[in-house]
């Protein structure tokens, strides 16, 4: 029968911590897409690409927002629900049926270890590679996709460096009236004319045929304007005039492997071979904040003193605990990518506040410690 109270009470904490951090947690990630995705709105108002292309590629962020966020997400939920069974004197019932603070927290505990656990899928597999694909498609789109989307009698911005305009466009696919302001080498700035054109699809890159026309430069040593008259010549619509230049991959598209063994070409200074490595821990680490974020709110609520209309030292002192590790963590992380004997820091970080909450929790370490420290807090 104690047996099956006890089930009870954990599903019905599990169930109320569960739907509480999916509200959240969805509530968070739909704010932050819409904020980070704002820097997007160019592609589709200025280029004229589809709001499905925009939702697609804006979309490939949201695993990183959900990896970054959900051990947060966590210790607000924590906190919250088990403050308000708190207020609502569920604890105080529990506990007077003789429930341990370990039978308290084991329903935060098993939610804790399985966001640790999906913390581990997104930050080893599902993030790399949707962020790899999303750096693709964004460079496909800047790159390859935007200069399909030219539009007649519009000012098409294909770079920062390219700008075409084309005065009229045939059913059959013939540009007519082409400029082109190719400014992607400073040395020779070069505005291209020509009376009708097309644009030509290729592996590398796409191309914009044109004919009958003239190239404008200016000679920067005599200052005298040359032009150049042609019968056909060829385009290439990319950020670069480079057409076989490959995109650089950085450490947050790599994979385990990858961090750990970098390809090569993959480290282009030796300063930035420390990143790959920092990568890579903090990938294995960081998922044990959520399980050490989830100890540090159990503390605040399941220990000290009751008291009849809640106390607001407690959480405040676990909430800027958690604001603090997460600024040391950015901290030794950046720090580390240059110095690498502070790799091991980033492992404590993410370990050590968690193992000194459950030893305090759990009765390992005597709370009059604590009390002589900080009695404010009791």
């Amino acid at each position: 029968m104690n047996r099956l109270l006890l089930t009870r009470i954990d599903r019905y904490l599990l169930r109320q911590l569960s739907f509480a951090l999916l509200a959240v947690t969805s509530g968070l990630v739909a704010l932050i897409w819409l904020t980070q995705s704002l820097r997007f709105v160019e592609l589709v108002v200025n280029r004229g690409l589809s709001m499905g292309v925009f939702l697609g590629l804006t979309g490939l962020l949201i695993p990183n927002f959900v990896a970054v966020i959900l051990p947060i997400t966590t210790f607000v939920v924590v906190q919250f629900v088990y403050q308000r069974l708190s207020s609502d004197r569920e604890l105080t019932v529990m506990r007077a049926a003789g429930l341990s603070p370990i039978a308290l927290s084991r329903p935060a505990l098993i939610m804790g270890c399985v966001v640790m656990a999906s913390c581990f899928l997104l930050n080893v597999q599902i993030v790399p590679a949707s962020f790899s694909a999303f750096r693709q498609y964004q460079w496909e789109i800047r790159n390859r996709l935007a200069a399909f989307l030219l539009q007649e009698g519009v000012f098409t911005t294909v770079s920062d460096s390219l700008t075409v305009y084309v005065r009229a466009r045939d059913n059959d696919g013939t540009l007519r009236g082409i400029l082109v302001d190719d400014a992607r080498d400073p040395a020779n700035h070069a505005i291209i004319i020509a009376e009708h054109g097309r644009l030509i699809s290729t592996a590398e890159a796409p191309r914009m045929l044109m004919v009958n026309g003239s190239r404008e430069e200016i000679d920067r040593a005599t200052g005298r304007l040359n032009v150049l008259t042609f019968d056909e010549t060829t385009v290439e619509l990319t950020q670069d005039a480079k057409a076989d230049e490959q995109r650089f991959r950085d450490a947050g598209e790599m994979s385990m492997s990858e961090l750990l063994d970098p390809p090569a070409g993959a480290i282009q200074s030796p300063r930035d071979a420390g990143k790959f490595v920092v990568e890579a821990h903090r990938r294995l680490a960081a998922p044990f904040t959520a399980l050490s974020f989830t100890l540090i709110a159990l503390v605040a609520v399941l220990t000290g003193t009751f008291r009849r209309h809640g106390g607001i030292i407690r959480p405040a002192i676990a909430i800027g605990a958690v604001v603090a590790l997460l600024a040391i963590g950015l901290a030794i992380v950046n720090l580390a990518a240059s110095a690498p004997v502070l790799i091991p820091l980033i492992w404590l970080q993410a370990i050590l506040p968690g193992v000194g909450c459950a030893a305090y929790l759990f009765g390992m370490i005597p709370e009059s410690w604590f009390t002589r420290l900080a009695p404010q807090a009791r």
